[in-house]
């Protein structure tokens, strides 16, 4: 299969402390690797990670482990705004991360003129929470003005959209009115709710438009390891786009609470659903080429103890 793999959604971290919809989501002192999220407590991070921290040096132990080359963060609003520690990632570590920013889109905020900033800053892609925006058209005049300041600064733009369908019809027309615009819809297009196939389509708006499958693991959480109906979906819709068009994502680190870092992409390598070609532009190829990644490291296999 040979060895490029490149992540195309995670997340990274210092510390959970924010507000969404008036509720706090923030790490547990007594316990940091659970959070206080919407009510209840989550085990957010791998118990293990016990200072709260979910930082690029353990990211980078799980990535060399994993065979992972590279990976791209994205942000959430979940998780607070991590710009300043992004940007300090990315100096460090430009070779394995390509990393976004966010601009706060709430509480009047002026986003157009914060995005400026971050893209002023070098950040060379910005994530939008678009399903937790609902109350922000996309197609709206000033955010129109913010892609098309992406698309003059070949900015990419990670875009999460709401599982219902009122945010599909909005995206197309970003996608029509800025075709230079490179876009990646996360999430798998919500794979488990009735609208993905008509998120999926959006790929076809655009050369510049791919899908990327952060979190499939998690919303095919019910079914489990090795995730068959993931395959078929991830099948279905190389059909309906191209495999071209589509991208591995982990939605690292929450969905490692349940499975190992490298059983987020390994039941794709194990299935015979898939051509062996297909998965490796499933797997790296198309986000080499997609984020511009330049030469990789090399990661041996190393064997476990138990082998």
């Amino acid at each position: 299969m040979g060895k490029l793999i490149i992540d195309a959604h995670s997340h990274l971290w210092l510390r959970q402390d924010t507000e969404v919809d008036g509720q706090a989501i923030r790490s547990l002192d007594n316990n940091p690797s659970r959070s206080l999220f919407f009510g209840e407590e989550r085990q957010m991070l791998p118990p293990f990670m016990i200072d709260g921290k979910n930082t690029a040096e353990v990211f980078l132990s799980n990535m060399d482990y994993a065979q992972v080359g590279a990976a791209v963060v994205v942000q959430e609003i979940i998780d607070g705004q991590q710009n300043d520690y992004l940007l300090q990632v990315q100096q460090q570590y430009p070779d394995r991360f390509f990393c976004m920013g966010m601009p706060e889109f709430r509480f009047g905020n002026d986003y157009l003129a914060e995005a400026i900033r971050l893209m002023d800053l070098g950040f060379r892609g910005l994530a939008i929470p678009g399903h937790r925006l609902t109350d922000i058209p996309l197609n709206s005049p000033r955010m129109m003005q913010l892609f098309q300041e992406m698309e003059r600064r070949d900015v990419v733009l990670d875009m999460c959209l709401a599982d219902d369908a009122r945010q599909i019809g909005e995206m197309a027309e970003v996608i029509q009115q800025c075709p230079r615009l490179r876009v990646a819809i996360g999430h798998f297009g919500m794979v488990t709710t009735p609208h993905w196939r008509d998120q999926i389509l959006l790929a076809r708006e655009g050369e510049n438009v791919r899908i990327e499958s952060g979190g499939i693991t998690w919303l095919f959480n019910s079914e489990f390891y090795p995730y068959p109906s993931a395959v078929r979906s991830i099948r279905e819709a190389a059909d309906m786009v191209g495999m071209d068009r589509l991208m591995w994502g982990s939605d690292y680190p929450r969905t490692i609470t349940a499975i190992t870092y490298k059983m987020s992409y390994d039941f794709i390598t194990k299935s015979n659903e898939l051509t062996k070609e297909e998965k490796v532009l499933f797997l790296g190829e198309n986000a080499k080429r997609f984020y511009g990644f330049g030469p990789l490291p090399d990661l041996p296999y190393i064997k476990n103890m138990s082998e």
